[in-house]
């Protein structure tokens, strides 16, 4: 039986949100929920939330054990991204990427034993 919980257009570029992401991959929900409370990074609350998220699903819809959930898949896709310009010399305009993130959260029970 497999939870899941998925946060659409992220206002933090997707690079930066794997980073985060990377650490908690594989790791029990507890372990994964204190990492997240001590990374310094700023898509680790917003991480967290959608982690505490997805073992609610997990808890209300499929009435799984919140303490044998592991964290079994976890992505961050690119979402839309916003095209800005900022002035430069001579008449010129560069363009900036505001880039979004899709974060996908899928939590799995541990086989006991």
């Amino acid at each position: 039986m497999q939870a899941k919980a998925v946060l659409r257009t992220v206002r933090i570029a997707p690079r930066k949100v794997r980073l985060v992401v990377d650490l908690i991959r594989g790791k029990q929900v507890g372990e994964a929920v204190a990492i997240l409370k001590l990374t310094p990074k700023a898509a680790s609350p917003v991480v967290e939330k959608l982690l505490n998220s997805a073992m609610a699903n997990a808890e209300h819809n499929y009435e799984m054990d919140i303490n044998n959930l592991v964290v079994s898949q976890v992505f961050v896709d690119e979402g839309p991204t916003m095209k800005r310009f900022r002035p430069r010399a001579q008449g010129r305009a560069s363009q900036i990427n505001k880039r979004t993130s899709h974060i996908t959260i899928v939590l799995s029970e541990q086989k006991e034993g």
